[in-house]
C-alpha cells in the first residue's frame, strides 16, 4: 500500500520502512519549538520530571512573540522564565525583543526549519511549516517537555485529504480566500487528526507567502498537518536560509486518501469567515457593507511581506475611515525592515495606520489592539471565536489583507475590486 507524503516523513524518522494510518510510532524530531505563553509551562514539566539536560541546543527554538515588548507583570515573568531555561541550556535559536518575530514566519524565514522535517511545537499553528513539505504540527507543552529532553515524540499515524487545485488565483484573491474557502466547505472538524495534503497545477501558481498562510490555518480544519509538495519555489525560498540537507519526500502514486477535495483557484472570490468560527464563510460581496471598528493586518497567517505589499497597494495614497482603527504588525524584524525599504511603513503611516514591532498581539486579545464589547473587526489573523480579541461581546471577521486594507479605508467590510489601485 502506498504513502502519502506525510506518512513517508513520519516513515523515515522513526525507521520504519513504511506506516500506515492508526499507526502508532516513536519519531525522532528535527524541530521542538516553544513561545513565550508555552515554554514556561514545558520548562516546569521538565523540571519536574527530573530532566538535567536537552537532547541537542541546536534542534530547540525558543521565541518571545506572544506578549511581547510585555505588557504587564505576568508576562514579564513569563519571558523571565523562557529566558531563563535559554541561559540555562545555551539555546541556539533564542529570540527576544528587538530580534524576535511572529514564531511561525521567523522560523522559516531563519532557514530553522525546512523540508523532509519533522517538527513539534508547543503552538497549535506549528502546522505552517508544512508548505516547506515538512511534517508540522502543534502539540501541548508536556509533550514540549519530553521532545527537549529526548528528541523523540510519539504520534498516531494521520489518514490524509488530497486538496487538488486547479488553475491560477486572480487579482486580490490570496491564499488566505483559499484555506477560508476551504474550511467553509469542509468544516472546522472536516479533517480532524487528517493531514490536508495539497496538490495539483494550482500549487505552482502560489506564492510561498500564499502556502504558508494555507498551511498555517489547517489546524482550523483540525488538521494534525498540512503540507505542500517541495517544487522549484520552495527551494528558491531556502536558499541561503536552510544549511542542512534537504530531504524531499513525494506521495506514492497509490497513496490512500480518505477524500479528496477540488478547489478551481480560477472562480475563487475574495472571501471572508463571519464570527465565530472560521468556517462561517462568506464571499466579500455577500457581506460587504458591514461597519467595522477595527483593522489588523498582520500575524503568523498574513504578516510577511508579501502581505504589507498587498496592503499598502490599496492603502496608497488613501486615509483610514474616520472612527477605525488600524494596526499593521510585521512578522518579523526583517519584513519591517524590509516594508520601510519599500516605502510600505510610509504608505501605512500616512494613511492613518499604527504600526508595531512583531508580536502576535491583538491575534489571541494579547496586547496591541484588544476590544471592547460590541466592537468588530476584520483581521488577517486565523480564529475568530468569542472573545478571541478582547470581550465576548466583540467580533472577528478574518480577512486576506487585501480586504482588510479594503475594509479600512471604506470603514466597513469592503472587497478590494471596489477600490482604486
Amino acid at each position: 500500500m502506498g504513502m502519502t507524503m506525510t506518512q513517508k516523513i513520519l516513515a523515515a524518522h522513526a525507521g520504519l520502512a513504511s506506516v500506515q494510518a492508526g499507526d502508532l510510532i516513536e519519531a525522532k524530531l528535527d524541530i521542538v519549538l516553544g513561545n513565550d505563553v508555552t515554554t514556561p509551562v514545558a520548562v516546569d514539566v521538565f523540571d519536574k520530571a527530573g530532566f538535567t539536560r536537552v537532547f541537542d541546543k541546536d534542534k530547540i527554538a525558543i521565541v518571545l512573540d506572544h506578549y511581547t515588548p510585555c505588557k504587564d507583570v505576568k508576562s514579564a515573568e513569563l519571558c523571565a522564565t523562557a529566558r531563563g531555561f535559554a541561559k540555562r541550556f545555551d539555546i541556539t535559536h533564542f529570540y527576544d525583543v528587538g530580534a524576535v518575530g511572529i514564531e511561525h514566519a521567523l522560523l522559516p524565514e531563519k532557514g530553522i526549519v525546512g523540508p523532509g522535517d519533522c517538527i513539534i511545537g508547543a503552538d497549535s499553528h506549528t502546522c505552517t511549516y508544512g508548505a516547506l513539505g515538512a511534517f508540522s504540527t502543534g502539540v501541548g507543552s508536556t509533550d514540549m517537555a519530553a521532545g527537549m529532553a529526548t528528541g523523540e515524540n510519539w504520534f498516531k499515524v494521520p489518514s490524509a485529504i488530497k486538496v487538488v487545485l486547479k488553475g491560477k488565483l486572480q487579482p486580490f484573491v490570496s491564499g488566505k480566500d483559499v484555506i477560508l474557502h476551504l474550511i467553509g466547505r469542509i468544516g472546522v472538524d472536516g479533517a480532524l487528526y487528517k493531514s490536508l495534503e495539497f496538490v495539483g497545477e494550482g500549487v505552482k501558481a502560489l506564492s510561498m507567502d500564499d502556502r504558508f498562510s494555507i498551511a498555517n490555518m489547517a489546524i482550523e480544519a483540525g488538521a494534525k498537518n498540512g503540507i505542500f509538495p517541495v517544487d522549484e519555489q520552495t527551494m528558491d525560498y531556502i536558499k541561503g536560509r536552510f544549511t542542512r540537507p534537504v530531504r524531499v519526500f513525494e506521495a506514492d502514486a497509490d497513496a490512500v486518501y480518505e477524500s479528496e477535495v477540488v478547489i478551481d483557484l480560477d472562480t475563487l472570490a475574495p472571501t471572508v469567515s463571519l464570527p465565530h468560527l472560521p468556517s462561517n464563510t462568506k464571499t466579500v460581496d455577500e457581506v460587504k457593507g458591514l461597519p467595522i471598528d477595527q483593522v489588523v493586518i498582520g500575524s503568523c497567517t498574513n504578516g510577511r511581506i508579501g502581505d504589507l505589499r498587498a496592503a499598502a497597494a490599496i492603502l496608497k495614497g488613501k486615509k483610514v475611515a474616520k472612527g477605525v482603527r488600524c494596526i499593521v504588525i510585521p512578522a518579523t524584524e526583517e519584513v519591517y525592515l524590509q516594508s520601510i525599504k519599500e516605502g510600505l511603513t510610509e504608505i501605512f503611516i500616512e494613511a492613518g495606520c499604527a504600526v508595531s514591532t512583531p508580536t502576535c498581539g491583538p491575534c489571541l486579545g494579547g496586547h496591541m489592539g484588544c476590544m471592547a464589547a460590541g466592537e468588530r473587526a476584520v483581521a488577517t489573523t486565523n480564529r475568530n471565536f468569542v472573545g478571541r480579541m478582547g470581550h465576548v461581546k466583540s467580533e472577528v471577521i478574518l480577512a486576506s489583507p487585501a480586504v482588510a486594507a479594503a475594509s479600512a479605508v471604506s470603514g466597513a467590510v469592503a472587497s478590494p475590486y471596489d477600490m482604486e489601485v
